[in-house]
This record gives C-alpha cells, structure tokens and sequence, in this order.
C-alpha cells in the first residue's frame, strides 16, 4: 500500500497524519500517512532507507530538516536558490527506467502560508516576521512576491536575519525579539517555534499596532497560542496555524497520492483536527 509521513524532533505533536487520512477516506484512496521520528544525525539514514522502499511515496519534513535535507535530495525546481529551505521530498513518479528511485525536494510552505492572506493588498506595506528558520524563509519569500515594501525581521541572531533580508531582496531591519512593535506594521507573522507546545512563549506588546492590522500565527499545537489570544483580546484580524498547514498539506497531498484533496470540506476537516 502506498504511503507517506512527516518527519522531524520533536514529531508528536504534528496534526498532518489526521489531515491526510481524512482526505484519504473522504477520497475512498487506499494509503497510509504517518509520523516518524528522526534526529538530525540519523536523517542520512532515513533518507536512504526510503529510497529504496517502492511503496514509499514520500514526507513532509519540519523542523529542524528543512535545510540539512536539501543535501540528501535532487533539486529540479531549484528550491535551494530561490527559498533555501524543502518541506516537501517525493519519489520521483515517472521518468527513464531506475528513475524511481530518484527523490526530489520541494517547498509547498510558501505557497500554503500565502493563500489565507491571498486578499490581503500587502503591497508596498511593512510586515513584521520572527523567526529565521526554515517556515522563515518560505514565508519572506511569499512577502516579496506579494508585494511587501518593508520588512523588519525579530530574531535572536542579527547576522542569520541579516542574510535572509538579503537573500530574498526584502528592505528592512532587523531587531532582536524583544524590540517594539511599529505601528506601520500592516502584517506580523510568527514563523518561529515560539509558542509551540515545549517551547517558550512567544512575548509581544501588539499595543502600538493599527487597528486594521493582520497577526498570522504559523504554530498550530496549540491552536490558540499567546499571540493570537492577544491579538483577538484587541480585536485585530488572526490567521491560525491551521491556515498554512491545510494549505500546505493539500499541496503535498496531490504530489503523494495523485488527486487534490477535497478542499470543500475545510471546515468539517478544521472541526475533526479541532475535537
């Protein structure tokens, strides 16, 4: 039976093994969606040991692999100039005979971060991101393309932030995690662990922010993170980590299994992963 799974460490708390099996039997598939543990010093292994297993359609990757994974995979998209960073590796469906045994890396974050905000007119306005990991640069590389002018980014590491403004193009600063917010900023978007169940809280003052501001907050476990829960108490608009990680599975899913996921049925889909 074919399948897939997510990897990473920690894994536990990932939600996309209960996304995917609802697609799967809302779509009357046969396959199988899992998680699996693995540390960093045994990703190599890992990698070569699906290669190998035909029945094996490929991962989703979190943290910490996004980056250390694109040395093990075959980049055809370019993925490692443009983002840096894969979410995605598949096992490469067609190709010359020993192609299947062929992987390749992509990134479906960008493009699932992106969609709930797709509304939004962002360009030529400031946006405010922590983070400069992995989910960090698929989400700057989706801000560049949708037009924002400015961007201060809130990292504990000046020099990696730095490197990340540049890469993308973005116009900015950067500014350690405690620094104020502006009130210019239009979007603020938490792309880091912070917040995440395990991890230390994720601590902002949003009093300096307008009234129509957006806070998009990438954790999803929990659901409900400090940010948000601010954010709503000022009635300012939210964007929840369930946005970008439907988004983002629905694009993988297809890459996995052949058929797009039934998107209709987001709302009983958000129910099921919320009980």
């Amino acid at each position: 039976m074919p399948y897939a799974e997510v990897i990473g460490d920690p894994i536990a708390q990932s939600k996309s093994p209960r996304i995917h099996r609802f697609w799967l039997d809302a779509l009357g598939l046969d396959g199988e969606y899992g998680r699996t543990p693995v540390t960093t010093a045994d990703l190599p292994a890992y990698i070569a040991e699906r290669r190998d297993d035909p029945a094996w359609r490929g991962c989703n990757v979190t943290i910490p692999h996004k980056i250390a994974v694109m040395d093990l995979v075959d980049d055809p998209g370019g993925v490692r100039n443009s983002i840096g960073a894969m979410n995605t590796v598949l096992r490469q469906p067609d190709g010359p005979e020993g192609a299947g045994n062929r992987l390749i890396g992509t990134n479906t974050d960008a493009a699932g971060f992106a969609a709930p905000i797709a509304d939004l007119d962002l360009a030529g306005q400031h946006a405010t991101v922590v983070g400069a990991g992995g989910a960090a640069r698929a989400v700057l590389w989706a801000l560049a393309r949708l037009g924002v002018e400015r961007v201060t980014l809130m990292n504990r590491s000046p020099l990696k932030a730095a490197g990340l403004m540049s890469r993308f193009g973005l116009k900015g600063d950067v500014v350690p995690l405690d620094a104020p917010l502006a009130p210019t900023v239009a979007l603020l978007v938490n792309a880091s662990p912070l917040g995440m169940s395990g991890q230390p809280p994720l601590v902002l003052d949003l009093s300096p922010l307008s009234e129509d501001a957006v806070v998009y907050d990438i954790v999803y476990a929990p659901l409900e993170t400090p940010v948000l829960a601010a954010a709503r108490a000022r009635h300012l608009a939210t964007v929840d980590g369930l946005e970008m990680l439907i988004g983002q599975a629905a694009l993988a899913f297809e890459l996995f299994f052949g058929k797009p996921p039934p998107r209709d049925q987001d709302a009983a889909l958000r129910e099921h992963l919320n009980a």
